[in-house]
């Protein structure tokens, strides 16, 4: 035991391999009626004994309190003494000492039966929600798991790790009001008296339930054994739910698969749109992979209180109320992000559930995947008219390369040593750049081959696991070339190319590579990668657009032939790249914009202004270009660039009033007139790309301080603020209205606000409310929003967002940093910790990520050298807490690269800042604007 628990504390990550989980049947007693709401848990666990060993080492949070064991072996149970079992609680590991039974032999069988008692927790393991108030102002409380990626362990004991794959067979015990749900589908329901919690696992050692049986009945439903499945997809929930219905027949199997969704009542009207998609998904999913759905269900439970979006359980995927609920009051955007989301979580039931990665470290296999499928190719096939292949480029492209232009990025498939740091993958890289990667791999092989490979892969390790190389072998299968070779930079390293053109006369160009950093100061031992780059040259002659899909950049430097002088590289914007050229040529390319595809004008926009931001060209560049564009651009992803461009303008001279002036003057000078052009209401045929350009111009015009635009909205909101009436405030203005009703309004629009944030008529609008909220330029209401910030009551805690919404507010900018800074850590009274400094934030989230989205959204919209210096020895002195002796240390050890990112973003707009400060203020006077 001691052995063990040495190697446990020296930071072996992984578990011993001596025993394997073969089985868990696992009995859990929900009880919502106690105060505070609990669960009690049993399981016997089926152990192959794969050696010698005299102890057995699993996972086990330290918030669970165990009450019985027993280990079987050769058809005999033994109860063991508690003092059998010790508890690591910073690797949440426990060990049962097996010495007072002789041990156990390699190659037998044995079982492990354990009982145990929890709270429910903050959306974390097995936590409780509670929903939006009914008609009589009644909260309904449930429960419901997030086990993903390390928080099984805080539910039930188990083997907490991908590549340890069991089956399950689980029971839950209610109250007979409450729907119990789990992966599977319930094979039985009836009362459950026994005071035994045991009794639900016969047989069991004698022992008495802590929870009451007798204080109201009891129902036991027992539900069907899993497939093979790993410990971070099992789900279950009780609750009082109500639930839609519908179902799918598999053109494979010919069986007709149950599909339902579940929330509280009074919302069942909202769901059946993320229904509909999953009925939707599901045949073109077995379609594409050649592959059934193999569950004989397949349920959603909606959440109100949840730190993701969604989570792909097998069988039951759970996600928030933004990402499933709408109305016919819900914006485009909202309807979209319900789409693309059941899209990613039931591409998950293949990528990730029946086959799953071996460690965190391939968590971009499930999420990179999930990502392109939802994000692109089942949107396609369900609603063409979304365009979301263009879409990608800003939700993803984009996002993926502003992450990854960062010295603290990190490599697709990343070393995981850490498991406090398993949630910081959970970011741009895995998520976006990992699609952006495999979308660029299906151009380059073609659709086709590229599915047929993902369905090679996936047939080869059907319930089992696998790597990276498992999906280039079986991508590489199909296509007849070494996957491997081409793609492995991509995926193994850090970071990603700019390519510079050089034009050398007589239609040649010289391209070279190197590593793109935001910082613009990429040294040598960074820039020794080199990437296999698809160019993707685009030519136009005599309006006829050709792409040479042959060249590629696979050295450092070399040069290619160019079949006309309007070119560009990186068609269609496929390519995880930017693209440098000469001021010349991007003044050409300005001129020759609406010549190029709506995806290259997009990519053309968003590498201007990421080198612009970088110091690889100057913002009067920058500036020239989009005021080129602009005035023929009609389409509203390359405005929405734009729109970016000029936002993030005003955010880095946001202290600067005459430089931010003019950038609002020149905002309103491009989406003014687009303004004027469409107006505020959708027309009933407009296409949803028109709807999002007009939503965009009036927030852009609005953002920019046009008066009769602010006015028009003021004007829309009054009827809503003095008789609830919103019919004159379109879905998709919602927002827009809401801050600018706030930022330009009093006490009473804020109120309001309030009242709708509390009571919302469906999930978007209550996120449009709070940002609203936050928009507030008044000290007095400013006060009254740090008030809700700090009760859990008035912003639930995966609001965390509300910090970012407030940071984004320049007036309460600064207030929000220094609210941040001050309470990361907070004195709190207690005989432990009279004296010792204790998380506040830190600790009310420690069990989520809360924290990680609000570091970037917080300390991300600094801007100045004095910045960077104050917000360095904020972090700096956050490494010290988490070895303080106090009953609740704050350990920043799974923000270490949110911070470090936070820093290098305040480092390269402070150097933009003074790089470019004449340059810009230049610019502007010479356009009359300054």
């Amino acid at each position: 035991m001691a052995a063990q628990g040495s190697s446990a504390s020296t930071g072996d990550y992984r578990l011993p391999t001596s025993v394997y989980p073969a089985h868990y049947d696992l009995a859990i007693q929900t009880d919502l009626a106690a105060s505070p709401p609990s669960f009690a848990g049993a399981a016997r666990i089926g152990l192959d004994i794969l050696e010698d060993t005299s102890s057995v080492v699993f996972h086990l949070h330290p918030s669970l309190t165990v009450t019985h064991l027993a280990f079987g072996q050769a058809g005999t149970e033994t109860k063991l003494p508690l003092s059998a079992i010790s508890v690591n609680a910073e690797n949440e590991r426990a060990t049962i000492d097996l010495s007072s039974l002789g041990g156990a032999e390699a190659g037998s069988k044995a079982s492990l039966f354990i009982r145990w008692e929890g709270k429910l927790g903050s959306m974390m393991g097995y936590y409780r929600s509670d929903g939006d108030p009914d008609e009589h102002g009644k909260r309904p409380l449930y429960a419901l798991t997030q086990f993903a990626p390390t928080s099984a362990r805080r539910a039930f004991p188990c083997w907490d790790e991908p590549l340890l794959k069991s089956t399950f067979t689980i029971s839950m015990i209610a109250r007979p009001k409450e729907t119990v749900l789990s992966n599977m589908n319930a094979t039985s329901t009836g009362p459950w008296t026994s005071a035994d919690l045991g009794a639900a696992l016969e047989p069991g050692p004698d022992s008495s339930s802590t929870v009451d049986a007798n204080a109201d009945a009891w129902a036991i439903t027992k539900f069907d054994t899993t497939p093979k499945i790993s410990t971070y997809l099992v789900a279950y929930a009780c609750g009082e739910f109500g639930h839609l219905s519908t179902e799918y027949h598999s053109k494979l199997t010919g069986k007709t698969i149950p599909l339902k969704i579940y929330v509280t009542r009074n919302q069942l009207d909202q769901a059946q749109f993320g229904l509909d998609v999953a009925k939707w998904a599901l045949p073109v999913y077995e379609e594409l992979f050649e592959i059934a759905y193999p569950l004989p269900k397949l349920d959603t439970l909606v959440a109100h209180d949840f730190e993701y979006g969604a989570m792909e359980n097998w069988g039951l995927i759970t996600g928030r109320t933004t990402a499933y609920l709408c109305s016919e009051r819900s914006s485009l955007e909202a309807i979209k992000r319900i789409g693309s989301t059941q899209c990613h979580e039931v591409a998950h039931m293949w990528f990730g559930n029946i086959v799953t990665m071996q460690w965190w470290d391939n968590l971009w296999l499930n999420e990179a995947f999930a990502t392109l499928m939802g994000s692109i190719v089942l949107p396609e096939r369900i609603w063409p008219e979304w365009k979301m292949t263009s879409q990608f480029i800003n939700d993803h492209w984009a996002r993926a390369l502003s992450l990854d232009a960062r010295r603290s990025s990190h490599p697709i498939e990343v070393d995981c040593s850490d498991p406090n740091q398993i949630g910081e993958i959970f970011d741009a890289i895995s998520y976006s750049k990992g699609a952006s990667v495999l979308r660029m791999l299906k151009g380059v092989v073609g659709d086709d081959k590229f599915f047929k490979g993902v369905s090679l892969y996936l047939n080869k390790h059907l319930y089992g696991n696998a790597t990276t190389s498992d999906l280039w072998a079986g991508i590489g299968q199909a296509v007849g070339k070494d996957i491997g070779e081409l793609m492995n930079n991509w995926i193994l390293k850090i970071g990603f190319p700019v390519v510079s053109v050089e034009e050398l006369g007589n239609g040649q160009v010289r391209l070279t590579q190197h590593r793109f950093l935001i910082t613009g100061d990429v040294k040598p031992e960074e820039d020794e990668t080199v990437w296999w780059i698809p160019l993707e040259i685009k030519t136009v002659e005599n309006g006829k657009a050709l792409v040479d899909h042959d060249a590629v950049l696979k050295a450092r430097t070399a040069t290619f032939d160019v079949a006309s002088d309007v070119f560009k590289l990186n068609a269609e914007t496929v390519g995880v790249y930017r693209v440098m050229y000469s001021g010349e040529r991007l003044a050409k390319l300005g001129q020759h914009a609406q010549q190029f595809s709506v995806d290259d004008r997009v990519g053309l926009v968003s590498d201007a202004a990421a080198l612009t931001a970088a110091g690889y060209s100057r913002t009067s560049g920058a500036l020239d270009l989009v005021t080129a564009l602009a005035p023929a651009e009609s389409e509203y992803l390359p405005l929405s660039g734009i729109a970016g461009f000029l936002s993030g303008l005003a955010a880095i001279w946001w202290e600067d009033d005459a430089v931010r002036a003019a950038v609002d003057k020149l905002r309103v000078e491009v989406f003014r007139p687009v303004v004027d052009r469409l107006g505020y209401d959708h027309g009933e045929n407009d296409e949803p790309t028109l709807k999002q350009l007009r939503t965009l111009a009036v927030s852009a015009a609005a953002s920019g301080g046009d008066k009769d635009v602010v006015a028009e909205l003021k004007a829309r909101f009054q009827p809503f603020l003095k008789h609830g009436d919103d019919s004159r405030i379109p879905p998709d203005l919602q927002g827009t209205v809401f801050r600018h009703a706030v930022s330009h309004g009093g006490q009473a629009e804020y109120d309001k606000l309030v009242a709708v944030y509390n009571n919302p008529p469906n999930p978007s609008t209550k996120l449009d409310a709070l940002s609203g909220i936050a928009s507030a330029k008044e000290p007095a209401l400013l006060d009254r929003s740090f008030e809700m910030l700090a009760d859990t009551q008035a912003v639930k805690d995966q609001d965390a967002s509300f910090l970012s919404e407030l940071a984004a507010n320049r007036v309460a900018r600064r207030r929000t940093v220094k609210y941040f800074e001050d309470n990361w850590d907070a004195v709190r009274n207690g005989l432990l910790c009279r004296w010792l400094t204790c998380g506040q934030l830190n600790a009310r989230f420690s069990s989520s990520m809360g924290l990680k989205g609000a570091i970037a959204g917080v300390l991300g919209t600094l801007s100045s050298k004095a910045d960077l210096d104050d917000a360095t020895t904020f972090i700096e002195g956050k490494g010290a807490y988490r070895i303080r002796r106090c009953a609740n240390p704050t350990d920043v050890r799974k923000y270490k690269n949110s911070f470090a990112q936070a820093l290098e973003g305040i480092e390269a707009r402070s150097n933009w800042l003074v790089r470019d400060a004449e340059d810009t203020k230049a610019w502007f006077k010479k356009h009359g604007s300054l």
